[in-house]
């Protein structure tokens, strides 16, 4: 039990914790900032919708937690000029970090530099931010398309890679993480993984990290190089730090 404990707590610190619900109101960012602060520490970010950057900003002020936005979401063919636009925007609001959907489905028809060119685009307009770029793995699917989505986002700049958007049929996976991983290794500077989508239980969580120290080694999965996209992982987190039960969430992120 220690073992998952830790695990525990070393995945709250990593959290990312999000909604982007289509239904998501000014109501449920409150109830999200206020959720970010834990009897065990804060969780890393929260990740919303635009439209509740400015006022998560002022709910979370500048200390701990960070605040991370989505563009060019969920499908990945917004026009660029609106990811530019949208990217710019929700810095000017005060997020710190943004979650980017590449064009996967390009990459799919064999238009490899798109992906390369939308990141490159995004990591301009972002202005020193934290870009993460989201492959959409579970729609990729095949592990050769997802080491070169992994290595096309890293090459153009991404400071994460992250597998999903956890609007489709199948997000986050150990394998998908796996071969990101092994890319990142190959790498000379530092990316940080970001899966998300499906990942709901501490034993869940703890497979992801035991993962990071197989291929990166123990010490590499820290909130700088390594977050869990999740809503409901939370209480889950605490529940195991606080040895009692949790009902398991139904979101996806």
């Amino acid at each position: 039990m220690s073992d998952l404990k830790d695990a525990a707590a070393r995945a709250l610190a990593c959290l990312d914790l999000t909604n982007l619900d289509d239904d998501c109101s000014a109501a449920d960012i409150r109830e999200l900032c206020q959720r970010a602060s834990t009897p065990h520490g804060p969780v890393a970010a929260v990740c919303i919708w635009p439209r509740f950057v400015a006022q998560a900003r002022e709910l979370l002020g500048v200390a701990g937690v960070r605040i991370a936005t989505v563009v060019n979401f969920p499908g990945g063919e917004e026009p660029v000029a609106d990811m530019v636009a949208g990217i710019e925007a929700a810095i000017g609001d005060g997020a710190d970090e943004i979650d980017m959907v590449v064009p996967y489905r390009a990459l799919m028809e064999g238009e490899a530099g798109d992906v390369h060119s939308r990141v490159a685009r995004a990591k301009a307009a972002a202005a020193g931010k934290q870009v993460k770029a989201i492959l959409e793995t579970g729609v990729l699917q095949s592990p050769e398309l997802i080491h070169q989505a992994s290595e096309l986002a890293i090459d153009a700049g991404a400071d994460f890679i992250k597998t999903s958007t956890g609007k489709v049929a199948v997000n986050a996976t150990l394998d998908a993480a796996r071969t990101m991983l092994e890319v990142i290794a190959q790498g000379d500077h530092r990316v940080g993984l970001k899966p998300a989508g499906g990942i709901r239980s501490t034993a869940q969580a703890a497979e992801y990290l035991a993962l990071c120290d197989e291929v990166m080694g123990e010490g590499w999965a820290t909130p700088e190089t390594f977050r869990i996209g999740a809503s409901g992982l939370r209480d889950a987190l605490i529940a195991t730090l606080e040895d009692r039960d949790v009902v398991e969430q139904d979101q996806a992120y």
